[in-house]
C-alpha cells in the first residue's frame, strides 16, 4: 500500500518528515510513560505552533464555543495538540500499545452484543468514529477479543510521513485501503465477505451533504451509512476515550445505528460524535478545516 520512497513532495515535506522521524525515534527509545508525555509536550510546544495547528485549533473553537474565555480556549487547543502528540507516538508502537490496552483498557457501552450476533451470523459490520481520543484504540481492543477490523484512511498530504504512517494502520488487526477509486473497491470486496472495518466520517467532504455539526454546517460524507444499507452491514459508532491520566482508555462500543436513510443514519452518528465532544472538548481534533461552507445544513 505505503511505497518506500515517495515519488511525489517538495522538500519542505521532507525535511518535516525528518524532523518528526527524529522526535518519533527519540521517544520511542523512552520508558511508555515519559514518551507521551514528552510527544505531547512537543506537539504543544513545536510540532502545533509551526505547522499552523494552534492557531486552526483556536480559531475553530472561536468560531463555535464563542461563549468560552480566550483562555479557555487556549487551554482546549493545548489539550487538543498534547493529545495529538500522545495518539501519534501510541500508534507507532502498536504491539506495545495493544498490550496496554489488553491490560487496562475499560470496555464500556451496549453494543458488544449486537456484534457479537453479527459476528456469529457472518454479517458485515461498519465501525464509525471521528478525529477523536485515540480512534485506533479500538479497533485493538476488539482485535484481542477475537474481532478482525480493517479499515479506510485517507492518504496524509505530506507523502514522505503518510510513507511509514500509513504502516502503523496496517499493524492493528485487518487490512486497511487508501480513500480513492482503489482503496474503495478493497472495501467493498471486505465487506461484501462479511468483514469489519472503520471509517472515520468527520472530515470535510465536498461530495457530502450540509448536516449541523457543532452547532454550524459542516460537509459530511453519507458514505458509511449508504455502504450499511447496500450491504446489509451493522452500522456501529465507538470511541477511545482518553482518561485523566493522559495513558488509560475506556473504549466506549455504542448500540448499532438502526437502518433508514444515509442522512438520517449520518445525523445520529454525528449527534454520538457531538456528545463525546462536548463531555471530552479536548479530545477531539480541532485543527482539522471542518466548516468550509455557506450552505444551510440539512433541516
Amino acid at each position: 500500500m505505503a511505497q518506500d520512497t515517495p515519488t511525489n513532495g517538495s522538500l519542505r515535506d521532507w525535511l518535516i518528515d525528518r524532523v518528526i522521524r527524529s522526535l518519533i525515534a527519540l521517544a520511542l527509545a523512552m520508558p511508555w510513560d515519559r514518551r507521551l508525555r514528552f510527544m505531547g509536550r512537543v506537539s504543544r510546544r513545536m510540532i502545533g505552533p509551526l505547522a499552523g495547528y494552534r492557531r486552526r485549533a483556536r480559531a475553530n473553537l472561536a468560531l463555535i464555543r464563542p461563549d468560552l474565555s480566550q483562555a479557555q480556549r487556549h487551554r482546549i487547543a493545548d489539550a487538543v495538540l498534547d493529545n495529538l502528540g500522545r495518539t501519534l507516538i501510541e500508534n507507532y508502537a502498536p504491539a506495545a500499545f495493544a498490550a496496554r490496552l489488553a491490560a487496562t483498557a475499560q470496555l464500556c457501552g451496549d453494543g458488544l452484543p449486537a456484534l457479537r450476533a453479527a459476528q456469529t451470523a457472518g454479517r458485515p459490520v461498519i465501525f464509525v468514529t471521528g478525529h477523536f481520543g485515540n480512534h485506533e484504540a479500538p479497533r485493538h481492543v476488539l482485535h484481542t477479543m477475537g474481532f478482525v477490523i480493517g479499515g479506510i484512511y485517507r492518504e496524509m498530504n505530506n507523502p514522505f510521513f503518510n510513507d511509514h504512517y500509513a504502516r502503523t494502520l496496517e499493524n492493528v488487526s485487518g487490512p486497511v485501503f487508501p480513500r480513492g477509486r482503489r482503496g474503495t473497491m478493497g472495501f467493498v470486496r471486505h465487506l461484501k465477505s462479511g468483514g469489519m472495518a472503520t471509517i472515520l466520517f468527520d472530515l470535510h467532504d465536498g461530495r457530502g451533504v450540509p448536516l449541523a455539526f457543532l452547532g454550524r454546517p459542516a460537509m459530511t460524507s453519507t458514505s458509511a451509512a449508504e455502504l450499511a444499507l447496500k450491504f446489509g452491514a451493522l452500522l456501529m459508532p465507538y470511541f477511545g476515550i482518553r482518561q485523566r491520566d493522559g495513558t488509560s482508555f475506556a473504549v466506549e462500543l455504542q448500540a448499532p445505528i438502526p437502518h433508514s436513510d444515509p442522512v438520517t443514519m449520518t445525523r445520529i452518528m454525528t449527534d454520538r460524535l457531538q456528545a463525546q465532544i462536548a463531555a471530552h472538548p479536548g479530545q477531539w481534533f480541532w485543527v482539522h478545516r471542518r466548516w468550509k461552507t455557506d450552505r444551510p445544513a440539512i433541516a
